[in-house]
């Protein structure tokens, strides 16, 4: 954990609450919680001030939104030292929903969402192994997502604490 942020079990049941339901309103969680509303509040504007919290998302299925090709992308740079720049010259690119600095053989791993082979394709060659730095890449096609979840932050005990079970969320 980063020095100076200090986060309590309460923190870390709503973090995992939210984190399995984003949707999930506030007064729900204190319910759970047997805290109130605004408890809530202030506790989530805390850990937002603080950085644990870094935004809110909305999952997607992207095939059906026409984007059937998840791929992942091993970077290789002339440099290390190039990788601010060509991270920059990356988040330029739409199709690109992520990109890491890595150790190992890469030194950036990507995950860009493409339609087809063809707009794959295209990606590759006009747009990404154009960006001044990039030596050469390989390319890792995703044939099916099999885990995506988020990360375990409260033990068992504590979801059994507050409530919290599989067949509540379906």
């Amino acid at each position: 954990m980063n020095k100076g942020i200090e986060i309590d079990r309460l923190d870390k049941q709503i973090l995992s609450i939210l984190m399995r339901n984003a949707k999930m309103a506030y007064t729900e969680i204190a319910k759970k919680l047997f805290v109130s509303g605004g408890t809530i509040h202030v506790r989530m504007k805390k850990l937002e001030d603080v950085g644990i919290v870094k935004g809110y998302n909305l999952s997607v299925d992207h095939g059906k939104l026409g984007y059937d090709i998840c791929a992942y992308l091993g970077i290789y740079l002339d440099k290390s030292s190039l990788y601010e720049e060509v991270a920059k010259e990356l988040e330029k690119i739409p199709e690109v929903v992520e990109a890491h600095y890595t150790t190992g053989l890469y030194n950036i791993f990507a995950r860009v969402f493409c339609k087809d082979t063809a707009h794959l394709k295209e990606v590759l060659h006009d747009k990404i192994q154009n960006i001044p730095g990039i030596q050469r890449t390989e390319t890792f096609i995703s044939l099916q997502e099999s885990i995506n979840r988020p990360l375990e932050i409260v033990s068992e005990d504590d979801d059994e604490e507050i409530g919290y079970h599989e067949a509540e969320e379906r």
